[in-house]
């Protein structure tokens, strides 16, 4: 057997018993009915499971089902749109968790592993490379246009049923919660780094996180030397969408900008940007620069709450 198969093979092996199909319940006419599925991965001792938030919308609890046969109802703890994380937890007999790593270290080009478990049975496994990196994609989430943040674009096909499941690097290690949530076939996942880590605690502690919404979608982009030279930056953040009546757009930033600072701070990726929009910025000025038509711009933000 080769050494890529192996891989892959042993990655699979070791991810899939952490992730859970989960099976979404909600109030009907008629009581308790299904609305949803899709896939959880197990990352606390105690039960604690991390899927998608578009995965739990209108949910009220469930059902987890592992490969081995074994499940649990669960509870669901927190969900924060802006990141397209949920935190559910489950009720009774848990498996133990899955490793989590660090996305801050992925490179483009490196393999990856796509594990959900879509059915509760066998799972599903995809594999390929990080075809992309701090993306920020627009998503609409029930009636709301919201922009998800500094996903990891990967050529790992999915499906709906794989939502909220894990993506693996080659050592096993959980670096991403895969969203199908810009359609099927379109390999995307939310990154597990510094800022996740503390949406994820605050789901656990809190239920809810408290964030500051610019909305505004942007890509990562490397300065000429030229451009460098005259910011004394070499990366900067290219704004590829604005959301219609969004702090962004109030403030006049474009499609085409790209965005040297914020809060005086530069600025090189979507994380290097989320990390100022937890709650201390609801509702307080913030200055942003950008490079527009080979001028630069001081306009000045006011985030808002982020709200379903």
């Amino acid at each position: 057997m080769d050494a890529y198969s192996r891989t892959v093979i042993t990655v699979a092996e070791a991810v899939a018993p952490h992730v859970a199909a989960v099976e979404l319940m909600g109030t009907g006419r008629n009581g308790r009915v299904r609305i949803g599925a899709g896939s959880a991965v197990v990352f606390t001792e105690d039960g604690y499971m991390l899927t998608n938030a578009h995965v739990v919308a209108g949910a009220s609890g469930g059902w987890a089902a592992f490969a081995d046969g074994t499940g649990t109802d669960f509870e669901i703890r927190g969900a924060d749109v802006l990141s397209d994380l949920a935190v559910i937890r489950g009720l009774s007999h848990m498996h133990a968790p899955a490793q989590l790593g660090d996305a801050e270290g992925l490179r483009v080009g490196q393999l990856v592993i796509a594990v959900g478990n879509p059915l509760g049975l066998a799972g599903s496994v995809t594999a390929g490379v990080v075809s992309g990196l701090g993306r920020s994609m627009p998503a609409a989430l029930g009636r709301t246009r919201r922009v998800i943040e500094d996903v990891i674009q990967t050529d790992a096909a999915l499906n709906p049923g794989n939502s909220g499941g894990a993506l693996a690097d080659a050592h096993g290690r959980v670096v991403g919660i895969n969203t199908a949530v810009a359609g099927a076939g379109l390999g995307l996942a939310v990154p597990i780094n510094a800022t996740t880590r503390r949406i994820i605690a605050a789901l656990m502690a809190d239920g809810r996180v408290r964030r500051a919404y610019l909305g505004l979608a942007s890509s990562p982009v490397t300065l000429n030397e030229t451009m460098a030279l005259r910011t004394g930056q070499r990366e900067g953040l290219r704004v590829a969408d604005v959301i219609t009546g969004s702090p962004a757009e109030h403030a006049g930033l474009k499609p085409g900008d790209l965005v040297l600072t914020v809060g005086r701070r530069p600025v090189s990726s979507a994380e290097s940007l989320q990390k100022q929009l937890f709650a201390e910025a609801i509702g307080v000025p913030l200055p942003v620069t950008v490079l527009r038509n080979g001028a630069m711009v001081d306009v000045i933000a006011v985030p808002v709450e982020m709200t379903e």
